[in-house]
């Protein structure tokens, strides 16, 4: 089966980011967005560790190890960026000044409710983080992932069976194999991988989806 590849599932969302937004881009796949955000428009990246007016990763010999991103990967500050302290960027976060964050998933509801946090694994970054003021205070939240685990399993579920980050939160999900968003009468089918039937992705998905008009 065909599908999108990170970067290309990267390159929609920044594709569907506005002139003059602020955009928060959560750990994992969501970093991609920032190398592919058109040129022509003006969007101010703010990273909850204390940046605003992030940049791509820098060239290879070009990192600056005071200069990262949330997950701790270099990334570069933009003509007009500003620093300031951790609880100021939270500050900005709960207050509703967000105006879209892209996060990871490991599951979405039906409904838009959203699991994507966890702790134990050797190798994660430990507990919740800034997932859940994210979640809540921005005006829209996109969701990057897989469309299924490693098992098979669909990661868009009728309810979530993973510890929740938040609830009715989620605007729209890219996953490699299709763009769904998140409304009121349930999920709508905006894009899918070319040669994926409708009737093939509801299969696999094992929830109820509608096609756009």
């Amino acid at each position: 089966m065909k599908r999108y590849t990170h970067d290309q599932i990267a390159a929609r969302v920044a594709a569907d980011i506005p002139d003059g937004a602020y955009v928060n881009l959560g750990i994992g796949l969501p970093t991609r967005v920032a190398n592919h955000l058109p040129r022509d428009r003006e969007i101010v990246l703010h990273t909850e560790n204390g940046l605003l007016g992030m940049g791509p990763a820098p060239p290879p010999g070009h990192e600056d190890p005071d200069v990262i991103n949330a997950g701790k990967q270099p990334v570069t500050a933009l003509p007009g960026a500003s620093y300031f302290h951790h609880a100021d960027s939270f500050a900005m976060m709960r207050g509703g000044h967000l105006d879209i964050c892209v996060l990871g998933a490991f599951q979405v509801s039906a409904r838009g409710d959203l699991a994507n946090w966890h702790t134990g694994a050797p190798d994660a970054i430990p507990a919740v983080g800034g997932a859940m003021d994210l979640a809540l205070g921005a005006k829209q939240v996109f969701v990057m992932m897989e469309h299924l685990t490693k098992d098979g399993r669909s990661k868009i579920v009728a309810a979530l069976d993973y510890p929740v980050t938040a609830l009715r939160c989620v605007s729209r999900i890219y996953t490699d194999l299709a763009v769904v968003d998140v409304t009121q009468g349930g999920l709508v089918v905006v894009d899918r991988v070319d040669g994926l039937a409708h009737a093939e992705l509801e299969r696999l998905t094992g929830v109820p989806l509608a096609a756009a008009r």
